[in-house]
């Protein structure tokens, strides 16, 4: 199935979801991070073709989302590992985790569970304001145009609703 591009959309998620947001891409992110660095390794966790798979990486390192090291000269052979950029996706991938821990849990329970290391306890991720440290939910924001608002595919309506500074768009509950 041809995905849709979000390449000319004004909007953060839309940008992100250029890059990450390929059916593959969270998992792929999901196993490296818990310490999957080898193709082989990789392919087999998630039964993933290995031709599908050398694309996905190959694209995610194109967008710096991950780095290949070298481990082995003969034949040569690469390790995966996060970039700066691609650590910084955790937290959003621990946010989905505990999203369908609650809402879309696989028989049996959740399969996979957080400790913090700093305490050793186990933990649910949620996000917090950096202000504040307050949980957030959807129900505590509201959104304020921010210095690249603008009137463009992706914001187009919400520019309408939230006609400049101080304006606010509060998101239905």
């Amino acid at each position: 199935m041809q995905r849709t591009s979000f390449a000319q959309m004004h909007c953060s998620i839309a940008q992100t979801l250029e890059i990450v947001g390929e059916w593959w891409t969270p998992l792929i992110l999901r196993d490296v991070h818990l310490g999957l660095h080898r193709f082989d390794d990789i392919a087999e966790d998630l039964g993933i073709s290995r031709n599908l798979l050398t694309r996905r990486l190959a694209y995610l390192v194109e967008h710096d989302i991950l780095e290949r090291r070298p481990y082995q000269t003969r034949p040569v052979r690469h390790e995966y590992h996060l970039t700066e950029a691609g650590r910084d996706l955790a937290p959003a991938l621990l946010v989905l985790m505990a999203w369908g821990d609650r809402h879309a849990t696989p028989p049996g329970g959740p399969p996979l569970r957080v400790v913090h290391r700093a305490c050793g306890h186990r933990f649910t991720p949620e996000v917090t304001c950096s202000s504040c440290g307050e949980p957030v939910t959807g129900r505590d924001i509201e959104a304020q145009p921010g210095p690249g608002a603008a009137a463009a595919p992706g914001t187009r309506v919400l520019a309408r609703l939230t006609p400049g500074p101080p304006a606010v768009y509060k998101p239905s509950s």
